[in-house]
């Protein structure tokens, strides 16, 4: 299953997010090309998916150099 993000995410879009995560099964994917903003608690909350063997599919540069750099600080 394919869960699409579009336009400014933000920390209280998660909640809702999580909840589309969790019944979707395993192979989940995120895509996330036409994400154009994104918080602290997102970039977070997406390395967490990751770990978790969630795909994301068409980052954004800017996006992935922030989890890069949030996954240094831990």
């Amino acid at each position: 299953m394919t869960v699409r993000l579009i336009g400014r995410v933000r920390a209280e879009d998660l909640p809702e997010v999580a909840r589309q995560l969790e019944g979707s099964g395993p192979g989940v994917v995120l895509q996330l090309d036409e994400v154009t903003l994104v918080d602290v608690d997102v970039v977070r909350f997406l390395n967490k998916c990751e770990t978790e063997g969630v795909r994301l599919l068409y980052c954004s540069p800017y996006i992935r150099e922030w989890m890069t750099r949030e996954q240094d600080r831990s």
